[in-house]
């Protein structure tokens, strides 16, 4: 095993696999763990900060999307004004 595999494994947040689109100063995982963040409210800041980068209106209309999930949790929970 090479140094930099070593490395990944021992250090997985200083990897990225795959595109540039998550080149940040603030990790998308980092911010949802620190305010914990459900999975909708996650998705749409994951796609918020890469939808210039990578999937343009797909990744708006995930965030479209996600918002509609998270208000039918809401109502199901009866939590929606």
């Amino acid at each position: 095993m090479s140094s930099k595999q070593e490395l990944d494994r021992v250090f997985p947040s200083m990897n990225q696999i795959g595109g540039e689109h998550y080149k940040l100063k603030i990790q998308p995982y980092k911010f949802i763990m620190e305010n914990n963040l459900n999975f909708f409210q996650g998705n749409v800041i994951k796609y918020v900060v890469r939808y210039m980068k990578k999937n343009g209106k797909e990744d708006l209309e995930k965030i479209i999307h996600y918002c509609e999930l998270e208000i039918e949790r809401m109502r199901d929970n009866k939590n929606v004004e």
